[in-house]
């Protein structure tokens, strides 16, 4: 099992990492009944494909010997209606150290192909965009 999530009532869970025992909560956000107090499971999905392009670029910067400590990405969930859905996550990716040209695409390419961005809906809209 890897994780367990307890509704907490008030449309709040918490969500527990069964290995480590991190946890963090979740609230629905203010358009749809929610305090929008902490973020949304929506806003999780979206996070997770920064947090797992992140990853995987630092797997792959990790085998090159390069450095991207202190990169960072913004990220931007846009919903859709009937039914409630996500329908586009951008991604703005601003890097702090300088890289080579040949560094900068083989990171690109590392990140979009990471777990993540297989797992959602081919759906759901991409717009993945890398500052040097």
């Amino acid at each position: 099992m890897t994780s367990r999530v307890v509704y907490k009532g008030d449309l709040r869970t918490e969500c527990e990492h069964l290995q480590s025992g991190n946890t963090f909560i979740t609230d629905a956000p203010v358009d749809n009944q929610g305090k929008g107090e902490a973020f949304s499971p929506t806003d999780t999905v979206a996070t997770a494909l920064a947090s797992c392009m992140l990853t995987i670029m630092g797997i792959k910067a990790r085998d090159l010997g390069i450095n991207i400590e202190d990169t960072s990405a913004r990220v931007t969930k846009h919903m859709a209606a009937d039914p409630r859905r996500i329908s586009k996550i951008e991604i703005e990716f601003t890097f702090t150290k300088e890289l080579e040209l040949k560094h900068r695409a083989i990171l690109e390419n590392a990140a979009k192909t990471c777990p993540v961005i297989y797992s959602l809906h081919p759906d759901i809209e991409k717009l993945i965009s890398f500052n040097y």
